[in-house]
């Protein structure tokens, strides 16, 4: 079994939160969790690894059961994101000449779709909410991103700059910069107002997978396929770290913790693992009641327990490989998305 794409939800306690590994001082160097990562089969990487930070119910085991299925897609799904709010999905296609270049916004609790908008030359390869859901960015094959507003329905920026395929996306949680990553190998900061780059960041030896602000924005974290963590600051644009684990493994997605003190990654060796970044070493995490969530090549989804490895559940009914997964911001919903054989986004609820 090869997994894909990884979430972090939540478990038992109802809350997700990794502040409590912070008092985790004497955990060995070197000590890592291992879970499911995830393996795109074209060797590409997929920049996803959400949490829940607070959900309405509370098991001591998932139970999720499919609600719907949305059919629309032409192309593999690249991308899945839903709303601040939990209300609206967003998803895209999977970068291919022959993709259909659009993104497509679902009502989340009835499966119906809602809108398309449609502006790149390429397909796309990430999207990525605003903080207060008004904006969506969308990271192109095309070397661009747009922006694109929900209340005209319409593409009201495009930003220029990167000189390769576009791959992940970010914005700042006052939504007033953005960041991206490229096939260019550099990271990119943006005013989103005037839709000007700001900075340009040299920042890796081979092309940036995921970036990511963190709770403040005061702070960027990047990833690449040269293996390499690097955190940023985002007002001078200064690498203030760099991690790297000694195997080295191509890195698929990084996100800081939400007290800012730890960064989770997701490498294609399978593991996951939380850096204490300031002492640059991996740390053990006590958290409680953490599930992770996989993709798989075997068109199952997997729920794993962070803390003993053990799949608490497997989800069954996709085709194909499942490329990516959502986690709604408040309920316990989650969302998949499947490859050419099956083409559809598939709503889970437990309740």
């Amino acid at each position: 079994m090869t997994v894909n794409d990884s979430h972090i939800i939540d478990g038992a306690d109802g809350d997700v939160s990794m502040d409590g590994v912070a008092s985790n001082e004497s955990s060995d160097d070197g000590v890592q969790k291992t879970t499911p990562g995830h393996h795109l089969p074209n060797g590409q990487t997929q920049p996803e690894l959400d949490e829940v930070p607070d959900a309405t119910t509370t098991r001591s085991k998932p139970h999720y059961a499919l609600k719907y299925i949305l059919s629309g897609h032409t192309r593999s799904i690249s991308s899945i994101k839903f709303s601040p709010d939990g209300t609206i999905l967003a998803s895209s296609e999977l970068w291919k000449q022959a993709a259909d270049k659009l993104v497509k916004l679902w009502d989340a609790y009835t499966g119906e779709i809602l809108k398309t908008f449609e502006g790149h030359n390429e397909g796309v390869n990430d999207v990525s909410w605003s903080s207060d859901g008004e904006l969506l960015a969308s990271a192109s094959d095309d070397k661009s991103v747009i922006l694109w507003s929900l209340e005209t329905n319409s593409a009201v920026k495009i930003l220029l700059g990167h000189t390769n395929f576009v791959f992940c996306v970010n914005f700042n949680p006052r939504s007033n910069l953005l960041v991206t990553g490229g096939y260019d190998e550099t990271v990119r900061v943006w005013d989103v107002a005037r839709g000007k780059s700001l900075k340009v960041l040299p920042a890796h030896s081979d092309p940036v997978t995921a970036v990511s602000f963190n709770h403040d924005g005061t702070l960027i974290v990047s990833c690449a396929m040269d293996g390499l963590i690097r955190i940023w600051d985002a007002e001078s644009g200064q690498c203030l770290k760099t991690l790297v684990d000694d195997d080295n493994p191509i890195c698929s997605h990084v996100k800081f913790s939400p007290n800012s003190k730890f960064v989770l990654s997701a490498t294609q060796d399978s593991t996951i693992r939380l850096w204490d970044y300031q002492k640059s070493r991996c740390v053990k995490t006590t958290t409680q009641g953490l599930y992770v969530v996989s993709g798989s090549e075997d068109s199952k989804i997997y729920i794993w327990d962070l803390q003993s490895r053990e799949v608490l559940q497997v989800l069954e009914g996709h085709r194909d490989v499942v490329l990516a997964i959502a986690t709604h911001p408040l309920r316990n919903i989650m969302a998949s998305a499947s490859m050419e054989k099956d083409l559809t986004i598939r709503l889970w609820y437990d309740e």
